[in-house]
């Protein structure tokens, strides 16, 4: 009889647990599709208000209320209303590497997280691009007689492959979270990625004339050096730019900075003759691999495609880094007219 009642005791608690998470169910049901309303009335309503800032930027008598627009649109964007504010596409690329998932943080510390990370790998991945291929050519010089060992070269360009596939990620969920990262520098890394897992199948050739059979590899790791050394001059002085532009409100903190969108003229006097050289040296990497492929010195595929990419590499990137300065010189006349305009009345 005892051990009848307890487990009609038993039964009865568990009965009880059974209607009680059913009822827990229904109420985190209707909570959630009651917070689903609310999310899609307040992303219709700023949607809305996003839309009319856009249209009065583009009336005529915008010009004399743009600084308040500007700060209508900060607020938006820098507040938790810009997580109901409508997200760009993920892309294919994101598909591609992690499904159909969504990557947009609707939390801004979660977005400035990201961010964070992002700015970190560059930082970390600056000062190994410079160290990798520094110790490569001074191990040729001291250690391998002037002839570079195949896996050592791979391994670099494995890491490449690594890198460039981890910043063209961490750029695209970026952008989903409402960075303002230009397309370009995305492309750029999707050719950088292209072109690491060719060189990866690129046959480095040994034997007595080696060093002759390796300039392209020679030059393409001196490349690498000045990418490194530009790299670690655009990070410290564009934070530095960021940080002030996002305290003067002409930036997001969500906002990156990349290639040449250095800000104070004393900075773009230091990076714009490295940009250019790089650049131009990029391009010369480009021509020689080409110049090699045609005279049938080392005819193989990967050579002509490496060569091909570095170019347009190279012609993006000063076509990008013009577009910036021209557009800096737009920027100051018309702050400069808008100045004088003030002075006037």
């Amino acid at each position: 009889m005892g051990d009848s009642s307890e487990n009609r005791d038993v039964g009865g608690e568990v009965s009880r647990l059974v209607e009680q998470a059913k009822e827990l169910q229904d109420c985190a049901a209707a909570l959630i599709s009651r917070t689903s309303r609310e999310e899609d009335a307040l992303r219709l309503r700023v949607a809305s208000f996003d839309s009319r800032i856009s249209s009065l930027r583009n009336t005529q008598h915008a010009n004399r209320l743009d600084g308040e627009l500007i700060r209508a649109k900060y607020i938006l964007s820098e507040g938790d209303a810009a997580a109901f504010l409508p997200s760009k596409s993920h892309g294919r690329f994101l598909r591609m590497f992690l499904g159909p998932i969504n990557v947009r943080a609707n939390r801004k510390d979660v977005q400035l997280k990201v961010k964070e990370e992002y700015n970190n790998f560059r930082d970390r991945t600056a000062y190994l691009f410079l160290f990798f291929p520094s110790l490569l050519l001074m191990l040729r010089s001291w250690v391998w007689d002037g002839c570079l060992p195949a896996l050592p070269v791979q391994l670099y360009q494995a890491w490449l492959l690594y890198l460039y596939t981890g910043l063209a990620l961490r750029e695209n969920i970026l952008r989903v979270n409402g960075s303002d990262i230009r397309p370009w520098w995305i492309k750029h890394h999707y050719c950088a990625m292209a072109m690491a897992l060719i060189s990866l199948t690129w046959e480095i050739e040994t034997g007595p004339d080696c060093a002759q059979k390796q300039t392209g590899i020679q030059l393409f790791l001196k490349w690498a050096i000045m990418q490194g050394v530009a790299m670690i001059l655009q990070n410290r002085y564009q934070r530095q730019r960021l940080y002030t532009r996002i305290a003067l409100g002409k930036a997001r903190r969500m906002d990156v900075v990349w290639g040449e969108t250095a800000g104070v003229q004393g900075q773009l006097l230091l990076l714009c003759p490295i940009l250019f050289v790089l650049q131009g040296f990029e391009a010369y990497v480009g021509v020689l691999l080409l110049k090699t492929a045609l005279a049938g010195f080392i005819s193989e595929w990967q050579v002509i495609t490496c060569g091909i990419l570095l170019i347009i590499m190279a012609v993006g990137n000063f076509a990008n880094t013009v577009q910036t300065l021209v557009t800096k010189s737009q920027v100051k006349a018309r702050m400069r007219g808008r100045t004088r305009q003030d002075v006037d009345q």
